[in-house]
């Protein structure tokens, strides 16, 4: 009796990065939560609730958690102040807006044409003449 071979599928191209996808995207199925909530932290904080408004830093543990994700960096001056900036809030609330639906404008996409591009052509032009003949006498 002849064996057969199976060739292991690992070794053709694209299938590592399929199984890399799949898993990606479970993980994020299985996040999908806390991925969310933590957008909506990025787009919601405000500067004042990590500063007060003399320019002073507030304390540590009146800052919210949310808050301290929200920054992105850290600059000590040299009078002893610091420069805070925080993530972008457009970009993250633009990514918010796009998940939410609120950028889909199905009245304006029903407008579009949904074939372009079509180029049309008639036959070959054949014309005929006829003579008309009027029998007025």
């Amino acid at each position: 009796m002849a064996r057969t071979r199976q060739t292991p599928i690992g070794r053709f191209g694209g299938v590592r990065l399929a199984q890399r996808r799949i898993r990606t995207s479970e993980t994020l199925e299985n996040n999908k939560e806390a991925v969310a909530q933590e957008l909506i932290a990025l787009g919601t904080t405000s500067i004042t609730e990590i500063m007060n408004l003399d320019g002073s830093m507030r304390p540590l543990d009146e800052i919210p958690d949310y808050a301290l994700r929200a920054i992105k960096k850290i600059v000590p001056m040299p009078d002893g102040r610091v420069s805070i900036e925080l993530h972008d809030k457009v970009s993250v609330l633009r990514i918010l807006a796009k998940a939410a639906g609120f950028l889909d404008n199905p009245e304006k996409e029903n407008d579009k044409p949904s074939i372009v591009g079509i180029n049309m052509r008639g036959p070959a032009a054949t014309t005929e003449y006829a003579e008309v003949v009027d029998d007025e006498k």
